[in-house]
């Protein structure tokens, strides 16, 4: 028989693979593995190891205490080391008799006497923001959060703050969106720093995608209470004017924030005679710089003074989260004649100021809705456009007050509260104010607390 051409080149099969043989696990082996016993890790206990193996994993778990950074000082920014005055048990709202209520609001409206409860409105917005804004794409929780954003910078640059050779520190900074809007405002502008300060960890960050010559972004995972900013290097090193920023910056962590930058930080720099802008200037050669600046226009963002804190912009949040332990207006509160209790039940019923905006149940529940479509939205800010729920509610209160008698109780104890922390900046030497940054369909929390150092020449000053 011929072979044709096909034929002769035919290869042959490959070679099936050999099953390997493994030995069956022996039935010691097997009793063994079920008799050793697992444990919840001290450390973490939402997961478990072998208790055999507890020592080798205690020094690899993700759980374990990292080694503490040199800005890290236990309370540097607490306040009260005294905690004796505050009360052990205080009862909910819901369970104080009548008479005790009227108290209570009898106390609020005395102290509030004299304070304008009407504040003016500041809400702007920044070229910075205007093609995001205009997106077509955005949900109504980005339009929402990206007008806030928008006006804060706007008020950062109408108080000169926003320029060059400084550090901006913002405190409770999630993903790090007020930062990323504050560096576009600023294009290219020289010797910029961002801090971004946030205990938790945090997902979705936009810092890390900034890669300017001439800004650096910092992210400190620590709590505000612990944080000593004359120990972060580039503080230390480059004596940077600071300027402490914040959206929604949660009751107590407003208090540890004020703490840190105006009484440990500053403090901290007078006592160490830091010599003047100026001769400051002139060591770094930069003063061709700043003539370069004013013959542009843009002088008024060139500070005129060195001050180790420049101004603060915060939009403040959540007084019913605050803490008498850290409050920075305990001297305000003690001289009009109250103290810690009035204090606890003041900043639980400052949550009332949002209860007047709730309506029919049919209504709470299409914004519960709404919520949980944008719930990927700027998750890890507020959803404060929606309705605050409390745990207490209007029906479980003595003399029942109505929805609106609670929402104005609510707006006299968040002005109160907010007045605290103007006398202190008052008495720190700072030109403090609180102002409307933004609509109240956009945001309930929308007053913004602004402060600059007295010396400062800016207009916007006033309490």
């Amino acid at each position: 028989m011929l072979l044709t051409s096909a034929t002769k080149h035919r290869t042959a099969p490959a070679p099936l693979p050999q099953k390997k043989n493994y030995p069956a696990p022996s039935i010691n082996s097997v009793k063994e593995e079920d008799t050793r016993k697992r444990i919840l890790c001290p450390l973490d206990p939402k997961h478990t190891v072998y208790e055999d193996q507890l020592a080798k994993h205690l020094k690899k778990c993700n759980s374990r205490e990292k080694p503490k950074p040199d800005f890290f000082i236990q309370d540097i920014n607490a306040g009260l080391k005294d905690e004796t005055e505050i009360p052990e048990q205080l009862v909910p709202i819901s369970s104080l008799s009548e008479e005790q209520l009227e108290n209570l609001i009898k106390k609020l409206r005395k102290a509030s006497e004299g304070l304008n409860s009407t504040l003016k409105d500041h809400i702007m917005s920044h070229p910075a923001l205007q093609d995001a804004l205009n997106d077509p794409k955005n949900g109504d929780s980005a339009t929402k959060h990206l007008k806030q954003q928008a006006s804060i910078l706007g008020n950062i640059e109408k108080l000169k703050l926003l320029g060059p050779r400084r550090c901006f520190i913002e405190f409770g900074a999630g993903k790090g969106k007020l930062s990323h809007w504050v560096d576009i405002a600023l294009k290219d502008a020289e010797k910029v720093h961002f801090i971004l300060v946030e205990k938790v960890t945090t997902r979705f960050k936009v810092d890390g995608k900034h890669r300017k010559k001439n800004s650096v972004f910092e992210r400190l995972q620590i709590d505000i209470q612990h944080l000593c900013l004359s120990k972060i290097p580039v503080l230390r090193e480059r004596k940077l004017p600071v300027v402490g920023i914040g959206k929604h910056l949660c009751g107590v962590a407003t208090d540890l924030a004020l703490r840190c930058l105006v009484e440990t930080y500053a403090a901290s720099c007078e006592e160490r005679n830091e010599e003047p802008l100026a001769k400051r200037i002139k060591n770094d050669k930069t003063e061709k710089e700043i003539n370069t600046l004013a013959k542009e226009g843009n002088e008024k963002n060139v500070p005129e003074k060195w001050t180790p804190v420049a101004g603060i912009v915060i939009a403040l949040c959540c007084h019913h989260r605050c803490d008498w332990r850290h409050y920075v207006g305990k001297e305000y509160f003690r001289a009009l004649g109250l103290g810690a209790v009035e204090f606890h039940y003041f900043q639980r019923m400052s949550s009332w100021a949002t209860c007047g905006m709730r309506k029919t149940s049919l209504e709470a529940s299409t914004i519960t809705a709404k919520r949980n479509d944008n719930q990927n939205d700027d998750s890890e800010e507020h959803d404060d456009g929606g309705y605050r729920i409390t745990d207490d509610s209007t029906n479980s209160l003595p003399g029942l007050l109505t929805v609106e008698e609670k929402k104005k109780i609510g707006h006299l104890c968040k002005l109160l509260i907010d007045h605290g922390r103007i006398q202190y900046l008052q008495q720190k030497g700072f030109s403090p104010a609180l102002q409307y940054y933004t609509d109240p369909l956009v945001s309930l929390e929308n007053v913004l607390l602004t402060a600059l150092p007295n010396h400062s020449s800016s207009p916007e000053t006033t309490a």
